[in-house]
């Protein structure tokens, strides 16, 4: 093609790039079997995205209206957010099963095995949900509202799989809406709203995502997507039920050892001292709200695998993985160059103090200095996910992140004398070595044969 040629194409390009964001937002109805993989994705990620940001959003606002009742009610929140631990586990492992599951039978062309997957998802719910309702106040309203986030993860997981992500994007901007408007009218007080203190800050936010359940429930009974589930459906199966559960519960693991090793690192940092804790806090938070959109990219390649592999076209499912791990360490690597670049300025917005300055600076350079191979072991790591395959990812998290991360972390430490450096070194080498590790085992193939 000739340079004019080409001048006169880019418009064009980028036209098509618009209505693809809005069909993206809107909701698509394209068979993701078929068609360009690029535009397939774009319009899977998207609104993934957008849910993935949306999820993050409950704790901010939380934060953001508890913090006028003073430093104690802050500490409330954060020790709940870590007794909710398990909750979040329960339900993130929940949603690797459900999607793997019914992705697979959305890519057969089968809406009603998707659907019957979908109520043993729910049923099973029902079975996990025995997180203990303790504590008092605060606490004691969020842990007994487990059951709405539970919900909420799992059912979302269900849109996903079937390749509705703008539903699960838009009951998310419910369950925000609400959580927002009622969070300072709870907390203060505020026109006819009890003035419950912190509280009312537990109870807007179970409100919130109760709300957005029952939306939930509604559109799977309305069909408002891909999926409608009618009376014929609702049977326990447990053939189905037993698939869900046994990935359910190796997904439930895979994520427990990546927050088992957090706690792990944070134990060895601690021993430097409260400043450099602080700065690990400040540098962490940064990279894990950055790397965000990432997941959002990673659980589209998962819902594009299970559903190709379902239509029997497992070197369709190879092509979009790879497409979305470069997607994504295009988007990473510029969030790691602006890391390192302007790590100072950045972290000055949260801390003047020289100490946990230095650590955050620290932390946040060394670390995304691995960002281009985080892109890829996100993706890939999802995508054996889709794939049904829950096991191969949390055999290479154990190693990598227990056997390897962890002592490396004290070795470099202390036995090396390299401090907290030591640390976010090993961070950076622990991810960079499942990128790698995790895509030698995906070209070997064995993901394609898996049967769910």
């Amino acid at each position: 093609m000739n340079e004019s040629a080409k001048s006169a194409s880019a418009p064009e390009e980028r036209f098509r790039l618009w209505p693809a964001l809005v069909e993206a937002v809107r909701g698509s109805q394209q068979d993701y079997t078929t068609g360009p993989i690029g535009r397939a994705i774009l319009l899977l990620a998207v609104p993934m995205v957008l849910e993935t940001v949306m999820e993050s959003i409950f704790a901010v606002v939380d934060v953001f209206f508890v913090s006028r009742l003073g430093p104690n009610a802050i500490a409330t929140v954060g020790l709940t957010e870590s007794m909710l631990t398990l909750v979040y586990t329960v339900a993130m492992g929940l949603s690797i099963g459900v999607t793997a599951l019914v992705a697979r039978r959305i890519g057969e062309k089968d809406p009603d095995g998707a659907a019957r997957t979908a109520v043993q998802g729910i049923l099973l719910m029902g079975a996990t949900d025995e997180v203990v309702s303790l504590g008092y106040g605060y606490t004691r309203i969020m842990l007994a509202g487990n059951a709405t986030v539970i919900l909420l993860f799992m059912i979302n997981a269900v849109f996903r799989g079937a390749g509705d992500a703008a539903i699960a994007m838009r009951v998310l901007w419910l369950a925000n809406g609400i959580n927002i408007f009622l969070d300072p009218m709870l907390i203060f007080g505020i026109g006819p709203f009890p003035e419950l203190g912190i509280q009312g800050a537990a109870v807007a936010t179970n409100i919130g995502r109760g709300s957005a359940v029952l939306a939930q429930f509604y559109i799977l009974i309305r069909s408002a997507g891909r999926i409608r589930v009618v009376r014929r459906h609702i049977a326990l199966e447990l053939n189905t039920m037993w698939r869900l559960a046994r990935l359910s519960a190796t997904g439930m693991f895979q994520v427990f050892i990546g927050m088992a090793s957090w706690v792990g690192l944070v134990r060895i940092l601690a021993g430097f001292g409260s400043e450099v804790l602080a700065g690990y806090t400040i540098g962490i938070r940064l990279i894990i709200f950055a790397i965000l959109p990432s997941w959002g990219m990673s659980n589209a390649a998962a819902t594009m695998v299970g559903q190709a592999l379902g239509a029997k076209q497992p070197d369709r499912a190879e092509r979009a993985v790879w497409i979305a791990g470069f997607y994504n360490m295009i988007f990473l690597g510029v969030i790691g160059l602006v890391f390192f670049t302007f790590a100072p300025v950045i972290v000055s917005v949260f801390t003047r103090d020289p100490e946990p300055t230095l650590y955050a600076i620290m932390c946040l350079r060394v670390v995304s200095t691995g960002f281009l191979f985080y892109a890829y072991g996100m993706v890939l790591t999802q995508s054996f996910n889709g794939a049904g395959d829950a096991w191969t990812p949390t055999i290479i998290n154990l190693f990598l992140f227990w056997l390897m991360e962890l002592p490396l972390a004290y070795l470099l430490a202390y036995t090396f004398n390299f401090g907290p450096l030591g640390v976010f070194l090993s961070m950076t080498i622990a991810f960079s070595s499942l990128a790698v590790v995790s895509g030698i085992v995906f070209r070997r193939g064995k993901w394609k044969l898996k049967a769910v």
